[in-house]
């Protein structure tokens, strides 16, 4: 017998949803983001008015569990922190190291919320579309190299979007930089950091649209990527503000990289918030 037959959708070579059939007649639809969050796929029999979900075993979900519950607190420190920094530069003392030293500790929590959200998708339970509806668990990995998966490269370019936070981060401790110096080893990074913060919820949004742009407003997962693409966007308008210009030695615009950051910190943190929801 051949395989069923299956229809797949998503965004230029990723495949977000599966649809097949099942050998008693019924349907199965696997979803990329419902499968590593909730662990869950739909299930329909045949004749049946609606689908069902069927979930991955206990130790799938209780995975996923605490992965999502670590990644998302990660997510509401890292901006509170990045928040707090930003409003030290904006109404506090404005002092440099203190608040270099508060940007640092957010970095660290956006660190481990990105590589906990990467673990995430690397440890997902597994659809079989040959002729089963249901998701298998497999062994534990603290790493692999999928970049054919959405899921898997958004939340890599996140990842890597946040160590390039962390170099920024670090050059922001050193003193006596020239301008030139501070717009190479500061600014620079910055720049990069929410270009590829960006990416990384372009693909999100590809991930949850199935390929093209609309608005879900019943999706909590769609809340999560909307808010934390505005955070990026914000993020991005700070670092812009935040260039030095050569000839004055003085920021673009301070308050606008202060208030950027602080807004956009702020949304990182309220999608944390909303990701604890998102959970079997």
């Amino acid at each position: 017998m051949g395989q069923p037959s299956q229809r797949a959708e998503g965004a230029g070579p990723f495949t977000t949803r599966l649809t097949w059939h099942l050998p008693d007649g019924g349907t199965a639809v696997w979803e990329s983001r419902l499968a590593r969050r909730r662990g869950v796929l739909a299930v329909r029999p045949l004749n049946a008015a609606a689908a069902h979900p069927v979930r991955a075993d206990a130790v799938s979900l209780a995975r996923l569990r605490r992965l999502n519950a670590v990644a998302a607190i990660a997510f509401v420190i890292g901006g509170a922190l990045f928040a707090a920094g930003a409003a030290e530069a904006q109404f506090g003392s404005g002092d440099a190291t203190e608040c270099a030293s508060i940007y640092f500790a957010g970095g660290l929590f956006f660190t481990t919320g990105g590589y906990v959200s990467l673990l995430q998708v690397i440890n997902a339970p597994r659809h079989i579309a040959g002729g089963e509806g249901r998701l298998v668990t497999r062994r534990w990995r603290w790493w692999s190299y999928e970049p054919a998966r959405v899921d898997w490269l958004g939340t890599f370019v996140l990842f890597t979007g946040t160590l390039v936070f962390a170099v920024d981060l670090l050059d922001s401790f050193l003193r006596g930089l020239s301008v030139q110096q501070v717009n190479r080893l500061i600014w620079t990074p910055d720049v990069v950091g929410c270009i590829l913060f960006l990416l990384s919820g372009h693909l999100a949004f590809a991930e949850v649209c199935h390929g093209r742009f609309h608005v879900r407003p019943r999706s909590l997962g769609w809340w999560i990527v909307a808010v934390n693409q505005l955070g990026s966007v914000l993020f991005m308008v700070s670092a812009l503000a935040a260039y030095t210009r050569p000839a004055t030695g003085s920021l673009v615009n301070a308050d606008i990289a202060n208030w950027g950051t602080l807004a956009g910190a702020s949304c990182f943190s309220l999608a944390g918030i909303l990701q604890l929801g998102e959970h079997s």
